[in-house]
């Protein structure tokens, strides 16, 4: 049986589909109950009170995480259902479904990994210990001894290692437009790209500028710009089909497009006039590469204690302070600068963003601007742009370039692009996770030990056909979030989810590809050492872990 065959014929209430379909009420009833029981542990006056989440927060974490299988696993029956309409559902696909819902259900009833080390199960939501199985019943049971089977599993990485993986393994359910979008990326990757990026990653060089005029030649920076300011004016699902594919490559040119959006969503959402069709063009065709400087020493998370201070004095801004963290601010033109313009109100409120130009620098002059210095950071992974931490002292700003022209409104323009910023990342991890599995499929192909492939024995199969099927429901999810975005639809919950769960695929995706090279992979020279490390980045950045799961967590808690 090959990948371009059908899924084999069986009564339509026997297929892993209808039998998934019909465990999801009973997966909601579960999310509902232990909602139920984790909002009784927090609630005080009949409020959520910040104190008590803070105390629960494995029941909080937990509840987040079965509520992300939940949405995993309805796209995972969604997928599946489109493809069969379209007539593009085989073995491949088939296989996927039924290995996937299997260890996700299997994994909700014993016990969902938050990470490595934390398995919370039913107990920490309130829930008693059966009750999961209980309320799933026959039907999830089924499907997971059909789909959590060593016979599924050796079926399934069988089918993967006859597929032809240029585009992924298994249909991702793109329609032809966004396939075509795809393709481009890919043969650009594979041209320019995934030949050079390990040595670019050991040299912790830059990624040369010729690709960056390339990128923008093929409209990557003004993808999701509207065509009244020189972009393309597409959707935040092309958007993430770029990013996955350029970050299959190499995770930093999969991330310099993503940035130009994300400072353009900024001046689309709160900027003037003057400020859209001065920065939007150039931010388009590529002419200005934008930084994001929000991050501060003693911040991380917490940006409502943030101290950098922006001082009016005429028709300019002097900001003094220290910012850390920022990402390829040595090349940038423009940096979307968070500060603290009003220091008499507390938090949120008296912050402000400036749209701050500054001349492009090298490595032996990173910063040729007056009141402003900075040194590198030196890092694993997420190469290629360079990381530094940066000192302001009395840096100028025009008071024109206040974005949107009223201070006090920094944090909620920031807001407006969190759900863009997560399903980008979701996308970026997605690409990280399928180069994992390319990786790791190639070599186990390829190194033979005991006379036969690495792939040949079940552990290696196993972990093939697990990466798999987790990078497509980590694909699904983030596309959904993307539909839902492009829809103009609230999608905060989808977006953090997708990026909660992509974060790990991507990680589990790069150690489990390094395992199979054994100790090889721990030698530099080999790619997969270069993924593991920009895999680890995804769990950190834009919302660590902890941070997004209590996010989804409290919205869960007070719908």
């Amino acid at each position: 049986m090959t990948a371009a065959q059908p899924a084999a014929a069986a009564s339509p209430s026997e297929t892993p589909a209808a039998r998934l379909e019909s465990v999801l009420p009973a997966l909601d009833a579960l999310l509902a109950e232990a909602t139920a029981a984790v909002r009784a542990k927090v609630t005080v006056g009949g409020r959520i009170d910040s104190d008590a989440l803070e105390r629960e927060q494995r029941a909080g974490h937990g509840l987040a995480w079965l509520a992300t299988y939940r949405m995993a696993l309805r796209e995972l029956l969604h997928w599946s259902e489109r493809l069969a309409r379209e007539s593009r559902y085989g073995a491949i696909e088939e296989a996927i479904l039924r290995v996937g819902a299997a260890e996700y259900l299997a994994q909700v009833i014993g016990g969902i990994p938050m990470n490595q080390g934390e398995i919370v199960r039913a107990a920490d939501l309130g829930l008693d210990p059966g009750r999961p199985a209980e309320l799933l019943g026959e039907a999830a049971r089924e499907l997971i001894a059909d789909g959590g089977s060593a016979e599924a599993r050796a079926e399934l990485a069988a089918l993967i290692r006859a597929a032809d993986g240029r585009a992924g393994f298994g249909d991702s359910g793109l329609d032809e437009t966004h396939g075509q979008f795809r393709d481009e990326m890919r043969r650009f990757a594979e041209a320019e790209v995934t030949p050079y990026a390990h040595a670019w990653h050991l040299a912790n060089a830059y990624i040369p500028l010729e690709i960056i005029q390339k990128l923008s030649d093929l409209g990557v920076f003004g993808l999701t710009i509207p065509e009244e300011f020189g972009g393309l004016g597409l959707g935040k699902e092309a958007m993430c089909v770029v990013s996955e594919e350029l970050s299959r490559a190499y995770i930093g040119v999969g991330s310099l497009g993503t940035r130009s959006e994300i400072a353009a969503e900024l001046i689309m959402g709160g900027g003037t006039e003057e400020q859209k069709a001065h920065f939007l063009p150039k931010l388009a065709d590529g002419s200005i590469l934008p930084t994001a400087v929000f991050t501060e020493p003693n911040t991380g998370s917490d940006l409502a204690s943030l101290k950098t201070r922006a001082v009016r004095d005429g028709e300019t801004y002097k900001v003094n302070g220290a910012k850390t963290w920022i990402t390829h601010p040595v090349r940038a033109d423009l940096m979307t600068l968070l500060v603290r313009t009003d220091p008499n109100e507390p938090g949120h409120r008296g912050l402000s963003m400036l749209l701050a130009e500054k001349p492009r620098g090298t490595d032996e002059d990173p910063f040729p601007a007056k009141g402003m210095s900075g040194g590198e950071i030196e890092v694993l992974g997420y190469r290629g742009m360079k990381e530094y931490e940066i000192s302001f002292d009395g840096f100028e700003v025009p008071a024109a370039n206040l974005l949107g022209g009223v201070e006090g409104q920094g944090f909620k323009q920031l807001m407006k692009t969190f759900e863009s910023a997560r399903i980008q990342t979701a996308a970026r991890a997605v690409g990280v996770a399928q180069s994992a599995l390319d990786i790791g499929l190639r070599y186990a192909e390829e190194r033979v030990q005991f006379k036969k492939p690495l792939a040949d024995f079940p552990r290696v199969a196993d972990k093939i056909a697990m990466m798999a099927v987790e990078v497509q429901i980590a694909r699904q999810i983030t596309y959904f979030a993307a539909r839902e975005k492009d829809l103009d639809r609230r999608c905060d919950l989808e977006a953090g989810m997708a990026k909660l769960l992509a974060a790990r695929v991507a990680w589990a995706a790069a150690d489990n590809a390094l395992q199979i090279h054994g100790g090889n992979g721990f030698a530099l020279e080999y790619q997969i050492s270069r993924v593991l490390c920009d895999s680890r980045i995804l769990n950190i950045f834009e919302g660590a872990a902890e941070i997004q799961a209590q996010v989804i967590a409290r919205r869960l808690l007070e719908a």
